[in-house]
């Protein structure tokens, strides 16, 4: 599948921990009277930014310097920017780099000062106020200080092609109860064929990518990456290799995804969109490409597994404030302004690039007459009820949850079982969350000894 905008910033947290660790907290943010906030995002989320940017410098009378990056340019340029001593004043973060800028000074605690604005937090997801909250120990705990407010929450749902299952005849699926395993798959087998009778296969049920479509099988079946405290990693268990191996029998030994040959010639992301695909996921990032698309699709829970509850991740990405600029109280007015004015966030909705922030705002957006998709409480269901952050969202770097794909294929392949694959890797995750959370602590003590 196409990689995500949180895809393109969790590969490069392992670095930019290691950039930050070289960086000292006493750098400064010259005060030349501008505020400069950097992001990344594609045309559509710099005009939304643009907009909502100009309307904050007309009623506050604070200058804005816009700078934004593609996403995978980003986190490269933030890494110079802060090994530069020029750390800009607002700036994205990720929820996985959250305790690393923390502890290397990078980052303004603005617990206080957004308290002191009268801002409604509990109007604004939980979900996403807790992910940048850090005590020093646990990132996403109700009683930690604030060290951003979300830009976005990212609901990972599961889309399917209304349009080809009416055509098959296929009763469509419900968007209260989830599949089990067994039905998705017979829905899956059904409508995967040759429909211009050449001999090949050209319509499918799916086609999944491992390191991004996984987490909700695991957890719908009981398997989980680590342990509570994140001290351990349980991977090696029945349940997660049953998930993956469901995964990658559908290429193997059910065939209802394009193989490896077919993905080549075109991904899975592209058979998609030219209508080739049952069923694909969709975030609210994909809503405005979606929505011009010549099939009609719709939004339902992920598939259950032996727990019989949906499972899937809701990302998100954060507004921080550097702990060295100049202007930390309009930093943290510009943050909170696009984090929760309602203006604001009815740009950036508008634009097709997020769910509202606000509980109230994204009620009535669910329910607005001829949605597309329909279902969009879908996407709130999974921020408010069955969501959950990646495995690695809350810990030191991701380099031990990356390993776990790092020599996947010959299970995805079907020449290893996942059962033998998991035993193999798990070994090698714990000797790596280990150092992670070695070096969390090497990192709190010494930012703790600068004072």
């Amino acid at each position: 599948m196409r990689k995500s905008r949180l895809a393109a910033g969790m590969v490069a947290v392992f670095a930019l921990s290691s950039t930050l660790a070289a960086c000292s907290a006493g750098s400064s943010t010259d005060d030349d009277g501008k505020l400069t906030f950097m992001f990344r995002g594609g045309e559509d989320e710099k005009a939304a930014y643009t907009a909502a940017i100009e309307r904050f410098e007309a009623e506050t009378g604070v200058d804005v310097d816009i700078v934004v990056t593609d996403a995978d340019q980003y986190s490269t340029k933030l890494q110079a920017a802060i090994a530069g001593n020029n750390v800009p004043d607002v700036f994205y973060i990720e929820q996985a780099s959250l305790q690393s800028y923390v502890t290397s000074g990078i980052l303004l605690d603005i617990t206080d000062k957004v308290e002191a604005q009268g801002i409604d937090l509990d109007n604004i997801w939980e979900y996403g106020v807790d992910s940048y909250r850090y005590d020093g120990k646990v990132q996403g705990t109700p009683d930690g200080q604030l060290y951003g407010l979300p830009k976005d929450v990212g609901p990972f749902a599961m889309g399917y092609n209304k349009t080809m299952l009416e055509a098959e005849g296929i009763e469509l699926p419900s968007t209260d109860t989830p599949y089990t395993w067994d039905e998705w798959l017979e829905v899956l087998k059904a409508v995967t064929k040759d429909t211009d009778g050449d001999g090949e296969v050209d319509q499918w049920g799916t086609g999944l990518n491992v390191v991004w479509n996984s987490q909700g099988f695991a957890w719908s079946n009981g398997a989980d990456w680590t342990n509570a405290d994140h001290t351990e990693v349980t991977v090696d268990t029945p349940e997660m290799a049953e998930a993956l191996q469901y995964i990658a029998d559908m290429t193997n030994v059910d065939k209802v995804t394009p193989n490896a040959e077919q993905a080549a010639t075109l991904d899975t992301y592209q058979r998609w969109m030219a209508g080739e695909l049952a069923f694909f996921p969709v975030g609210p990032w994909d809503v405005s490409v979606y929505n011009d698309l010549e099939f009609d699709y719709d939004l339902i829970p992920f598939p259950a597994g032996k727990t019989g509850e949906p499972a899937t991740w809701v990302g998100s990405l954060g507004i921080g404030v550097s702990a060295t600029t100049a202007m930390p109280d309009d930093a943290t007015k510009l943050a909170v302004y696009l984090s929760t004015d309602e203006e604001a966030q009815k740009t950036l909705v508008d634009a097709g690039i997020q769910v509202p922030n606000l509980k109230d705002m994204a009620a009535e957006w669910a329910a607005e007459e001829g949605a597309e998709p329909a279902n969009r409480q879908e996407f709130l269901d999974i921020v408010e009820t069955y969501g959950r952050p990646m495995p690695a969202a809350v810990t030191y770097g991701a380099a031990w949850y990356d390993e776990m794909w790092t020599n996947i294929q010959p299970v995805i392949d079907g020449e290893q079982t996942a059962a033998d694959y998991l035993a193999e890797v798990q070994p090698r995750m714990q000797t790596l969350l280990d150092e992670a959370n070695a070096a969390a602590s090497a990192a709190a003590e010494a930012n703790a000894a600068k004072g």
